[in-house]
């Protein structure tokens, strides 16, 4: 029988999602609840690969096991939140379709990236301080415009990487202005434009791609990049004509649809 699941995690202490030996990773943590709970062993697919210390919310995972009803799906859904760790959520649990796959079905992927531009004691968990006095948001989402179609993406792309294509379709590419909770609920001090997100949709991204995005924009906020060098950065660059890439300790796959 195949499973479908989704599920929330805090990247902080993963070594990114997928297996590496000797490494603590997302993957690894929840085939071994699953194994123990269903008494043999099961391996697991997910929607994508996230790298070290990034955070998913919504992810997406399937699997192959035994017959289970409805009320037995919730019972195990409720036992895998007893004994994963506390940065490991699982919300929900159903049967599938036998060719159902995580990865493979998916028809569209959602990542946003937070920064803050002062420094604040409760955003730097899950936020990236840039603290450059001047950014030009408007600049910054004028240059994302160049990066929406369908595009070979190698200049953001991981060097080494293993895809066999490097083309995806973005669908949007936005930088928007946000109050956390802790701002609206409490007051603490700030000024309009203090928090920031990028909100990136395609079909298929590549290894650190969002990350490089993110980076190659704010240095258009910056001024030490211009709008239109990003259009030829996608046209015909590499990765090292692009930017470097933002730490993952602030980015989220926030998204999968089916």
């Amino acid at each position: 029988m195949r499973y479908f699941m989704r599920l929330s995690y805090n990247g902080a202490p993963f070594s990114g999602y997928q297996v590496q030996p000797g490494q603590p990773t997302v993957q690894e943590t929840l085939e071994k609840a699953l194994s123990t709970l269903l008494k043999e062993e099961i391996s697991i697919v997910g929607a994508g690969r996230t790298d070290t210390g990034v955070n998913a919310v919504g992810y997406a995972v399937s699997f192959d096991g035994p017959d289970l009803g409805e009320s037995d799906a919730e019972v195990l859904c409720c036992k895998l939140n007893a004994i994963l760790p506390r940065e490991i959520k699982i919300h929900s649990l159903r049967e599938a379709p036998a060719d159902f796959h995580a990865r493979f079905s998916a028809r569209r992927r959602e990542y946003t990236y937070f920064i803050h531009r002062k420094k604040d004691p409760f955003a730097d968990r899950f936020s990236y301080l840039y603290t450059f006095p001047k950014l030009d948001v408007a600049a910054m989402n004028e240059a994302a415009r160049a990066i929406l179609g369908t595009h070979d993406f190698s200049c953001f792309e991981k060097t080494g990487s293993s895809n066999k294509t490097s083309v995806c379709t973005v669908t949007e590419a936005q930088w928007v202005p946000y109050t956390p909770s802790h701002v609206s609920v409490m007051g603490y001090p700030c000024e309009e434009g203090d928090y920031l997100y990028f909100r990136i949709s395609a079909d298929r991204f590549l290894r650190n791609m969002v990350r490089a995005v993110v980076g190659t924009l704010l240095e258009v906020g910056r001024g030490r990049r211009s709008v239109g060098s990003v259009a030829a950065l996608v046209d015909s660059g590499t990765r090292s004509d692009a930017g470097e890439s933002v730490p993952g300790h602030a980015l989220f796959l926030s998204g999968v649809d089916y």
